[in-house]
């Protein structure tokens, strides 16, 4: 098939890409920067076009031919502070962004896409419940719930596709990026440990399990809907802690002050603080399997040198 793909040369982005090239695969993808493409996009089956200013509509040559579109779009969450600025940044990126791709393809499409491939992410639902959700569970009312509504809103206002797939993505664990890369210098050095009393459940799955969801989604008729990307077995920050320090073999003693990360990073620690149980009641019912069900396979496969 040919492809539009956004967020293509992000941390989940890149790995996609190379696996739909891989699959045979041909790419379109919208960069703001078309320089910054990584190497693995240099080749006759992908075409880069640059979006510089996601404010406007793409541009109509990107979704020529196209047999669908995996929307991966987004400032980075975790990237800084979550000031009035940066909340606006993170909206637009999202929520604006994907109204001016939908409206492109709405306006200029002559026949349905077979599929419209668009993230989300578990932040949608309430944190700090003992509830376990699903996603049949209703949605949250802080920030990031509130941008999830708003995202997932924009990618249903697609009215040229057969398929609408939303994947609401838990914490992506990989120690080339994302929120992994960012905890293992302290316990790389032997000075990480539990996050306050450790009792806050975290939702994940691994990066592979993720790509491979997106791959299905977008090549397999039987997705349709919404979909958690998040692994059988979330787990309590406790025990991600102890799992982390075994697979690195260091010592995980040190508990962290939830006061501290609160003043070091404001609202946006509610990323880390907040406790989710989510688990998907959809994905059994496909035909994706996880690789990786449990913390400490996904770690212990994640950095398998260390053994």
């Amino acid at each position: 098939m040919k492809i539009l793909m956004t967020g293509a040369t992000g941390f989940v982005g890149t790995v996609l890409g190379k696996k739909l090239l891989d699959a045979g695969h041909e790419l379109h993808i919208l960069s703001r920067n078309k320089e910054s493409v990584p190497d693995i996009y240099k080749t006759s089956a992908v075409s880069v076009f640059e979006w510089s200013d996601t404010s406007t509509l793409p541009p109509a040559e990107s979704i020529s031919g196209i047999n669908g579109v995996i929307n991966l779009m987004g400032e980075n969450i975790a990237a800084k502070r979550w000031s009035d600025d940066q909340k606006t940044k993170l909206t637009t990126s999202r929520v604006d962004a994907t109204l001016n791709l939908t409206r492109l393809i709405n306006e200029l499409r002559p026949t349905p896409l077979d599929f419209f491939v668009s993230a989300s992410a578990v932040g949608f639902y309430p944190v700090n419940t003992e509830a376990v959700l699903t996603e049949d569970s209703k949605a949250g009312n802080n920030f990031l719930a509130k941008l999830c509504i708003g995202w997932e809103a924009a990618a249903h206002s697609i009215q040229k596709a057969n398929r609408v797939v939303i994947i609401r993505t838990a914490v992506v664990l990989e120690k080339s990026g994302g929120a992994l890369k960012k905890m293992l210098p302290p316990f790389q050095m032997g000075v990480g440990g539990p996050i306050g009393d450790g009792n806050h459940m975290m939702s994940w799955i691994h990066l592979d399990d993720l790509v491979n969801l997106y791959f299905k989604a977008a090549t397999d008729n039987a997705f349709n809907g919404v979909y958690n990307a998040t692994a059988p077995h979330p787990v309590s920050n406790f025990d991600f802690t102890k799992e982390l320090g075994e697979a690195l073999h260091r010592p995980t003693l040190i508990p962290v002050p939830t006061l501290a990360l609160k003043i070091a990073f404001g609202e946006m620690s509610s990323v880390i603080l907040d406790s989710q149980k989510v688990v998907s009641k959809r994905l059994p019912e496909t035909p994706f399997e996880f690789q990786y069900e449990t913390i400490k396979s996904a770690l212990n496969k994640i950095f398998e040198d260390k053994k």
